[in-house]
């Protein structure tokens, strides 16, 4: 039996003690299958009667016997998520109830759903696109503000709106060149090399702008791995601690007092750091503590690893050689220098030139006081790109969309160059062909059964 065939039935919240938990059925019986098991308050009401949009209360019933309290809530196709009859049944939450009912149904005739086969059937009825359905797992999963609104303006179609624009201008540009070289006897305009090169042009501009926002989006969508690097000493623990909010490092005045590596997970702004504080980064002779090196060792790793650096440096104190050492290997990367304990310094201006050659910004704040967050989230975002990214703009959202995108955008570079080269229109004509076929593999106009299956791995089941 082909699986659209079937009705399906999940746990459409999270498993465990709630104060509801709702189970989702979908499928040509959905109906059918609830009427064998719910049982209305009201004798004259009938499951098979409902309307969509209305609600009905009773009770659910498992193996002859009367269990919990139950709510339905009726959806008829084609006015649903998934484009089918749709029903959602709510009992008190807990285990117990919610997998009696799933037995229930399943005893109906009803059959356990996959991960993500809910969203599947609503791309396979035509409720979502590619682009949507893949907005969905990063809806659950957002992390701020920002990153929901990024995640929604998907869903609700934006990026597809983005992209379609996109290739109606080179569908219609397409069109034309098809039409001049492959009828030449037919009255077909010429079309301009301005002309062509400006569409050209202009839309791969559109793509290196989304391109160019991915990195952002996906910061604020998973949030970034942050390592925080300095001597010892420094205020490494003691910035985690206040990023953290509460005493998650241990803060002494003994050099080496962290040595294996702290991680925590905190939200700056609308960016969530998973932080890592490392070993404090000195020179440890032959005859050191061998657990020391150890950790410095592995906080150089770190280092290479790390989406975002904050080098942290005592204001109080010269810049060393370690602390140049720790400058320079940061040099290229988004890292922040921060320099700490401002109080105890006469003159920070002397270390922030010394450190402005290797970092995008140097901050100068104190890791005790809770104001110095305010500053570092703005720097963050800044250094990120999460400050100039609109959210409702349309973005993409995972690494797929990103490399359609990108072969798109290189298709239509080719083009450019070949254009330039005077390799003629025919030359042009294939590279637009293979830019429109990468912004359908985008959207999933002509995505295979692989790519749609690559696209629901990652989801999870009652969704």
């Amino acid at each position: 039996m082909d699986r659209l065939e079937q009705t399906i039935c999940a746990l459409a919240t999270p498993p465990g003690e709630g104060g509801i938990a709702v189970i989702r059925v979908s499928g040509p019986d959905a109906y059918p299958i609830v009427e064998k098991i719910f049982v209305p308050v009201r004798a004259n009401r009938r499951v098979a009667d409902a309307k969509g949009y209305t609600a009905m209360l009773g009770h659910y019933i498992l193996r002859g016997e009367e269990m919990d309290e139950t709510v339905a809530l009726f959806y008829r196709a084609p006015h649903s998520y998934t484009g089918e009859d749709v029903i959602e049944l709510s009992v008190h939450g807990g285990t117990a109830m919610a997998d009696g009912l799933l037995e229930a149904l399943v005893l109906a005739g009803a059959t356990p759903a996959g991960p993500g086969e809910f969203t599947r059937r609503a791309l396979e009825h035509g409720k979502l696109s590619l682009t949507q359905a893949e907005a969905v797992m990063e809806v659950i999963g957002a992390n701020g503000r920002q990153g929901a609104a990024l995640a929604k303006s998907a869903l609700d179609g934006r990026l597809a709106q983005r992209i379609g624009t996109i290739q109606t201008a080179l569908q219609s540009l397409n069109a034309h060149l098809t039409a001049w070289v492959d009828y030449p006897e037919e009255d077909v305009p010429e079309l301009s090399d301005a002309a062509l090169t400006g569409t050209l042009a202009l839309q791969k501009q559109e793509l290196d702008d989304l391109i160019a926002g991915y990195g952002a989006g996906a910061v604020l969508r998973h949030g970034v791995d942050c390592v925080l690097m300095g001597r010892p000493n420094v205020g490494k623990s003691t910035l985690l601690n206040l990023l953290a909010g509460f005493d998650r490092a241990i803060v002494t005045p003994v050099a080496g007092t962290t040595r294996a590596i702290v991680e925590q997970a905190v939200q700056l702004g609308e960016i969530r750091l998973n932080l890592f504080d490392t070993a404090g980064v000195r020179e440890v002779g032959a005859d050191g503590d061998a657990i020391e090196a150890e950790g410095i060792r592995r906080s150089w790793k770190k280092l290479d690893e790390a989406g975002l650096v904050l080098a942290v440096f005592d204001a109080a104190q010269p810049l060393t050689e370690s602390d140049l050492d720790i400058a320079r290997r940061c040099q290229g990367r988004p890292a922040l220098a921060i320099l700490n304990k401002p109080d105890l310094a006469e003159d920070t201006e002397a270390a922030r030139l010394q450190l402005q050659p290797y970092f995008k910004k140097v901050l100068t704040l104190c890791a005790k006081d809770a104001a110095s967050l305010q500053p570092l989230s703005a720097a963050v975002a800044e250094l990120l790109g999460t400050a100039r990214l609109d959210p409702r703009a349309g973005q993409l959202c995972s690494a797929r969309q990103l490399a359609a995108a990108t072969r798109a955008r290189d298709a239509l570079a080719e083009a450019l160059r070949a254009e330039a080269d005077g390799f003629g229109l025919d030359a042009g004509a294939v590279c637009l062909t293979d830019a429109l076929q990468a912004l359908c593999d985008l959207t999933g106009e002509d995505a295979a059964d692989a790519t749609i299956d690559e696209v629901f791995e990652t989801f999870c089941v009652g969704k």
